[in-house]
């Protein structure tokens, strides 16, 4: 595996770093900054896509016969490093990230035609309909509905921590098609085409960090066209093992950890320890932090690992579970470690004060502003995308064979 770039390599990588300086706005900065998870203020995300539609970067992943730039696995790399190292909003599209591959891989063509031009517009916005009440890790448990009734299905049920649900147009979702199959052999993937269709109720979910990301989605005798089905009916669980890989391979998770870390070495150098010398002069601390540069290098080093498998062709697998465990445990130790370096401004939680466009001003210096609401945001990651005592199980079986 070489890591060392190339000359075209660091040409493109000059290449984005002049894209980001031109339309990275100061506006957009402060978003990242006051965005402690991965939903914000929509207008700024949908201005980002725009700018990066505008260039043909909005889908990095994407190959050019889907209107994706077709960049390789080293020019996909540099483009989310040097986005995360500007300050650049988090990628957040489902329909970018997890809905496009999936139809690319198991979609008609008419799915294809019609829905991936439209997601790398920013036309459509997709929210995930996967975990349930009682069925989240335990995914193959869910019990929403969908029965058969002429050129439709009726749809009822309800989904749980639907991310981006109140302002999502579409959602891609998990149904119970046949209830007397065995669990994962009964369940079918369809698109939804709109969120407020009649039957459909969103009804908001505030996290702990006290932000509007995540919501439960009520079904009620909702029809969906049986031509929105991807994959065979009943081959669901196919389809949804093979959109998770994305999900939970995800991308750029070590130039994200990265970037938290430097974060956080900045706010360490900022605060003073007891003795009134700076904190990232403290010995014990700077062990903590030097402890976790480890642990963020070796996330560097198996997305590096994931990198070459992809770029000879394959899929993420099982490598996609030890990146999200490893990256997603590692983001949680950040983050406590930011915590533990603002000490008792972690105390006043001001919602308010990073609210995109609020006066309130915040509780102590600026860099304390952030700190809580990641550290509650990311006690979720290692839930979310199935759990990371899940992704074990899959690693086990799959790695170790057990």
């Amino acid at each position: 595996m070489d890591l060392a770039m190339r000359a075209e390599d660091v040409a493109f990588r000059d290449e984005v770093r002049a894209f980001l300086d031109e339309n990275l706005t100061d506006d957009l900065k402060a978003h990242a900054r006051l965005t402690p998870g991965i939903l914000a203020d929509h207008d700024l995300r949908v201005e980002w896509l725009k700018r990066l539609h505008k260039r043909g970067w909005s889908a990095p992943s994407w190959p050019k016969e889907y209107g994706g730039p077709g960049w390789n696995v080293m020019q996909r790399f540099i483009f989310a490093s040097e986005c995360a190292a500007a300050g650049a909003p988090i990628s957040s599209n489902m329909g970018l990230s997890m809905v496009g591959p999936t139809l690319m891989g198991h979609g008609r063509k008419e799915q294809k035609d019609y829905y991936l031009p439209r997601i790398l517009s920013g036309e459509d916005w997709w929210c995930q309909g996967y975990s349930e009440p009682g069925s989240g890790s335990d995914l193959a448990s869910l019990q929403t509905r969908a029965v058969a009734d002429g050129d439709d299905y009726v749809i009822n049920g309800t989904k749980l921590w639907t991310t981006g649900a109140h302002i999502a147009n579409k959602m891609f979702c998990l149904v119970r098609t046949d209830p007397k199959a065995k669990p994962q052999e009964g369940i079918s993937f369809i698109l939804i085409d709109d969120m407020s269709a009649p039957g459909i109720k969103v009804e908001p979910i505030i996290t702990l960090a006290g932000d509007h990301e995540v919501n439960q989605v009520f079904f009620d005798d909702v029809r969906v066209p049986k031509k929105n089905l991807v994959g065979a009916e009943n081959n669901g669980w196919t389809v949804a093992k093979y959109l998770l890989e994305f999900e939970r391979g995800g991308s750029a998770h070590g130039a994200n950890l990265r970037n938290g870390l430097n974060r956080l070495r900045r706010i360490a150098s900022d605060e003073r320890s007891s003795d009134g010398a700076r904190l990232i002069d403290d010995p014990a601390f700077r062990r903590k932090i030097d402890e976790t540069d480890v642990e963020v290098t070796a996330v560097e080093f198996t997305e590096h690992r994931i990198m070459s498998a992809l770029s000879n062709g394959q899929n993420p697998g099982a490598a996609s579970s030890i990146i999200k465990t490893r990256g997603t445990e590692t983001n949680q130790k950040i983050t406590e470690l930011a915590i533990e370096a603002i000490a008792y401004y972690a105390g006043p939680h001001v919602v308010e004060a990073r609210i995109w466009g609020s006066n309130v001003a915040p509780v102590g210096p600026e860099h304390a502003l952030m700190p809580m609401a990641k550290y509650l945001n990311t006690r979720a990651s290692s839930i979310y995308g199935g759990s990371n005592e899940v992704q074990r199980n899959i690693m086990a079986k799959a790695v170790l064979g057990l």
